[in-house]
């Protein structure tokens, strides 16, 4: 049975109030603070109904609730950040039905279209759940903030309230029910509104007959992070990949179960001829055996299929996430690097190389150990630090017997809670001054410079300076150097630092901290359609004109935005914005002019406290990621779901404003699913053609698989390129809709008055049924004795159940499911002295599903439980 802060939680998710809906940043506004606090306040349901469980106190953050107030709460104040992310995630995704979908009535209920926009609904919630079972959250979020849009306007835009229904209709998930008695098109079903008033315009026979309609749209009536590795396993790898095995193992042992515990471990291994299979687990045991499984073998030509590598795990790995790529070959798929970073920029993920086998290492090496040859000329190695550059990450080139000192990097970039304070590069390098900005919430101050032959001079807030050669000075507490890489630990002084770099070679220089406060933005553009606002882009915005962001700050419900610019990666040039506050805490952010270089965003802002004498905070935040813009436009749009076995076709269209010609085109999915694409296709400036990519699954993909397609187009000449990232599921046709079904065996119970020397026991028979997909799983989500579970030996669609506890706890509730995700569950209570019991129930649980997503979602990114603990509720 659903407990009821979860019945609380659906009618939240179901029922959406009384006010009209539109579109973010204007009249979409409620889809936006309907979403999110169905999302907070069922987070907060689970996380009390886990302390319960685990017979721990909770306390109910203040209302309204707030995504840092939840995570208090809930014990993840460090994870606020990536949690924040996810819910605007789905919530933006929900958003994006308005503008992509806005005249189409399946998406809204509108033109008595309930068949066709409940089909939406199950068949995304079956999508959610299959992805969700495979772990594919990001999938899983995307589908889900799709469906809650068509969800909440079903209550808005007909008539089920006006009924006098006071719960939700739970035929909308099931797609073998009536959702009632709909209108006939024909049909008369409401009167003229009179000036903006429509309250009352439902005629009276449409009410008395219990008549559902939805001709009604104009009627106004209503993230922590993961640990992830990239590794190439030829046979000179040996040393790496026992280094990478240490250095898992001391982030596993020292951050399980704190704050900072990885929400995902992930791991690809490359080489030639093969990449992969991808592991992504949240079990780090998993990890560490697959680590411990990997074997060092081939190699022979050099070349490695590194970026193969790098594409799947950029597709896996959460956004915002840290990649660690460990290899001493160059690449040998070096085609793909536009396509990589593509990935970096959509993901938003920092990428770092570990290189152990470059030329310039290699010459010193080599006289080291006459057994070790070099592998990676200059040229090959400029590839991995493009890369790195792009992504805000660092291409460390260090010696096989240096590369444990240089994993360092690794254990800093693991906190939950980083910022990036500075990033910076120069290729040619020169001399340069840099500036920073330290607050008082910034712990842990670290540099991280790559390059050689360079010289800097640190500055601090009150004007003292240190040297690079300085050993002694006050500034630096630690620094170590290793390779071209170099590490400074700073003593935190609050103010701005400057830095001021001489080298005639190229250069990196990153500032980190740790810190609650930082930001997530997106570029968005208006739409076109019929509707005022905003949609995200999925693409590079267009450079040289105007264009807009979507800004959010994590860690502190009273900060504020004062600046957003765009700043130049390569040089001093930055375009400030113009910053208008929207509500629930964004800020949308219009500058006049995109750069036509790479850029960061950059953002300052202010943190008023409460508490009386308390000062203000002026802090300052930079994007790691390197960002471009482009003279093409790409834009495509498709239903996320696949069938496999069946042909899949995504139409796109491209444009460009800049020289015409013929346009590249290339195709890629992370999974080698079979596609077909053009090759290139003639544009003249201005005008825009249309295309296709055809693409299919092999029908023996599991349900719940998601891959990702990337179309590129690239100008002539290969100057200017700009991308289309989508996602999506692969789900298996869905027939059944039955839960599975409890058959008691025997209950044998002593229980006396005493309960605590009398124990009981049940024997349950669990099946699907004969057209059912078979079970699932079996848990507890009542009770506090012995469960165990078992196939029967003479058919394994039948799964048999064995239950004993003490007579203090004289309630059981089993969870069954099945393989698609229907969930039934049954009750029994011992009676005293009796081998019966007094009562035993199975109940369907329908509505929880889509609850119990979302919240498997949002504890996700959290990592605040483990499966067996949301599996109980």
């Amino acid at each position: 049975m659903m407990s009821g802060g979860l019945a609380v939680l659906c009618l939240l998710l179901l029922h959406t109030g009384v006010q009209g809906f539109g579109l973010l940043p204007g009249n979409s506004l409620n889809h936006l603070e309907i979403t999110e606090r169905a999302i907070l306040n069922a987070t907060v349901q689970v996380c009390r109904a886990l302390a319960q469980a685990e017979g721990t106190d909770f306390t109910f953050p203040a209302q309204p609730f707030t995504v840092k107030g939840v995570a208090v709460a809930c014990g993840a104040q460090q994870s606020s950040k990536s949690f924040h992310k996810a819910i605007t995630f789905i919530i933006l995704r929900n958003v994006r039905v308005d503008i992509r979908h806005a005249l189409n009535a399946s998406f809204h209920f509108d033109e008595e279209m309930f068949v066709q926009g409940r089909k939406i609904i199950t068949e995304g919630i079956q999508a959610v759940k299959a992805s969700n079972k495979q772990e594919n959250f990001e999938a899983a979020r995307q589908k889900l903030g799709e469906i809650l849009h068509p969800l909440q306007d079903f209550y808005s835009h007909s008539n089920w309230v006006e009924l006098g229904n006071k719960f939700p209709n739970s035929n909308l998930i099931r797609s073998d029910t009536s959702i009632g008695n709909i209108a006939d098109e024909s049909r008369a079903t409401c009167r003229n509104c009179v000036g903006d008033d429509c309250r009352n315009n439902i005629l009276e026979d449409i009410i008395q007959d219990k008549i559902l309609t939805s001709g009604m749209m104009g009627i106004s009536k209503g993230s922590s992070k993961a640990l992830c590795f990239v590794i190439d396993t030829t046979k000179s790898m040996s040393d790496d990949i026992e280094t990478v095995r240490n250095v898992a193992s001391s982030i596993i042992n020292s951050q399980v179960g704190t704050e900072n515990e990885p929400s995902v471990y992930i791991l690809v291994p490359f080489n030639d001829p093969g990449f992969g299979p991808l592991i992504r687990t949240t079990d780090p045991q998993v990890f560490e055996d697959a680590l411990n499984s990997l074997t060092a073998t081939g190699g022979g030509d050099e070349e490695e299929l590194s970026l193969s590598g790098l594409q799947l795990a950029l597709t896996a790995a959460p956004t915002s996430s840290d990649i660690f790529v460990f290899t001493d070959a160059p690449a040998k798929d070096k085609d793909l690097k536009s396509t990589v970073i593509a990935l970096i920029e959509r993901t938003q993920t920092v990428v770092n190389f570990m290189i152990t086998g470059s030329t310039v290492l290699n010459r010193r090496r080599q006289r080291d150990d006459k057994q070790q040859h070099s592998k990676i000329a200059a040229s090959d190695v400029q590839l991995y630090r493009d890369l790195a550059q792009a992504s805000g990450g660092q291409a460390i080139e260090v010696t096989k017997s240096e590369l444990p000192a240089a994993t360092s990097i690794i254990t800093e970039s693991s906190s939950s809670s980083l910022v990036t304070l500075l990033q910076a590069a120069r290729s040619p390098g020169k001399a340069d001054n840099f500036s920073f900005v330290v607050d008082e919430t910034v712990t842990k101050l670290t540099v991280y410079i790559t390059g050689r032959s360079l010289t800097f001079t640190l500055i601090s807030p009150t004007g003292e300076s240190q040297q690079s050669t300085d050993t002694t000075g006050s500034l630096i507490s630690a620094s170590q150097s290793v390779g071209n890489f170099q590490t400074l630990q700073l003593n935190t002084q609050v103010g701005q630092w400057e830095m001021r770099m001489v080298s005639t070679n190229p250069y990196t220089l990153k500032v980190i901290g740790q810190s609650p406060i930082d930001f997530l933005f997106d570029f968005v553009e208006a739409s076109q359609g019929p509707f005022t606002g905003f949609d995200v882009l999925d693409t590079r915005p267009r450079a040289g004109v105007n264009g807009s962001l979507l800004v959010s700050l994590t860690g502190s419900d009273s900060a504020t935005v004062t600046e957003v610019a765009l700043v130049e990666s390569s040089g001093s040039g930055e375009v400030k914005g113009v910053v208008e506050p929207q509500a629930n805490g964004n800020f949308l952010v219009r500058v006049d002019r995109i750069p036509s270089v790479e850029f960061v965003v950059r953002v300052k802002g202010q943190d008023s406290s409460d508490t009386p004498g308390a000062s203000t905070i002026v802090f300052q935040r930079q994007s790691p990621i390197n960002f471009r813009a482009s003279n093409l436009t790409i834009t495509a749009d498709s239903n996320s779901i696949l069938v496999p076995g069946t042909p899949f076709s995504v139409p796109f269209s491209v444009m460009t404003m800049g020289i015409g010609g013929n346009v590249t085109i290339r195709a890629t999915n992370n999974r080698l699913f079979d596609s077909t694409s053009p090759a290139s296709l003639f544009l003249e400036t201005g005008n825009s053609v249309n295309s296709t990519v055809t693409l299919s699954a092999p029908l023996n993909t599991p349900s719940g698989t998601d891959f990702t397609l990337t179309i590129e187009a690239e100008a002539p000449g290969g100057e200017d390129t700009n991308y289309v990232v989508l996602r999506f599921s692969v789900v298996n046709t869905v027939t059944d809709f039955t839960e599975p079904v409890c058959q008691l065996l025997s209950l044998q119970s002593n229980c006396s008055n005493n309960c605590s020397l009398s124990m009981w026991e049940l024997s349950v028979r669990v099946t699907d049924g004969a057209e059912g997909t078979g079970v699932d799983r079996v848990s507890l989500r009542q009770g506090n004795g012995s469960l165990n579970t078992s196939l029967d030996a003479g058919n394994e669609n039948i799964t048999l159940v064995s239950y004993r506890a003490s007579c203090c706890s004289a309630d059981v509730e089993l969870l069954v499911v099945d393989r698609v995700g229907n969930v039934g569950s049954c009750v029994y209570t011992p009676r005293e002295g009796s081998t019966a019991a007094v009562s035993m129930s199975t109940k369907v649980s329908h509505s929880p599903l889509l609850c119990l997503s979302m919240v498997v979602l949002g504890l996700h990114v959290l990592n605040w439980a483990s499966s067996d603990s949301i599996s109980k509720l």
